[in-house]
């Protein structure tokens, strides 16, 4: 693959807003492909690094996902208690330490052996997060408490355990709408076989 001929330059940079998330509106120059320069404004939100898991359990065919408040779901007006697979920041853990934290912060299962899947920007056009994506699989044995978050970061955290299909069924309905669970739903139809 070639690289693209386009040239950025950033020109200018104020931070919005250093809150929970920090967002910051840049101007660029940016010189097309025709060598037509523009000056472009943008914002982007600066988000830490994340990761999620699809914990699948093959005996009983079954993922298990989570059900939590998310705002700006609900400011768009759609139903705001996602369904989602467990997911967080890495809090400056390397990937795989942090999604076996979550894992068990948010579900109460202990993960034995975790499969990294790749890495992907979740909305590259305004975000800098990148969130790295695992697999694990797990039995019923693995789960070693309730889960449900942290009490201390006011997590109100459902665990849900639904069987594989139905998973498949709810993405049709639109009962689960995240899209970083739709790619590892789908990632596990494509690769069923292998996490057995």
């Amino acid at each position: 693959m070639t690289q693209s001929k386009a040239k950025v330059e950033i020109v200018g940079k104020a931070t919005l807003s250093d809150g929970w998330t920090k967002l910051v509106g840049y101007q660029l120059d940016y010189t097309d492909r025709k060598g037509e320069t523009h000056r472009l404004p943008r914002e982007v939100y600066h988000r830490t690094p994340a990761a999620c898991i699809l914990l699948y359990d093959p005996k009983r065919d079954v993922v298990v996902l989570v059900k939590q408040f998310r705002l700006p779901v609900y400011l768009n007006g759609d139903p705001a208690w996602m369904i989602e697979v467990p997911a967080g920041l890495l809090d400056g853990d390397e990937p795989e330490a942090a999604i076996r934290r979550e894992a068990m912060e948010e579900t109460g299962y202990t993960v034995r052996d975790v499969r990294f899947l790749f890495k992907s920007y979740t909305a590259p056009g305004s975000i800098t997060e990148v969130v790295h994506f695992f697999a694990a699989t797990i039995d019923a044995d693995d789960r070693i408490s309730d889960g449900g978050g942290l009490a201390e970061e006011h997590e109100d955290i459902e665990v849900l355990e639904v069987p594989l299909q139905e998973a498949f069924v709810m993405v049709e309905r639109g009962e689960i709408i995240d899209l970083k669970t739709i790619t590892l739903l789908q990632w596990v139809l494509l690769n069923k076989g292998e996490v057995r």
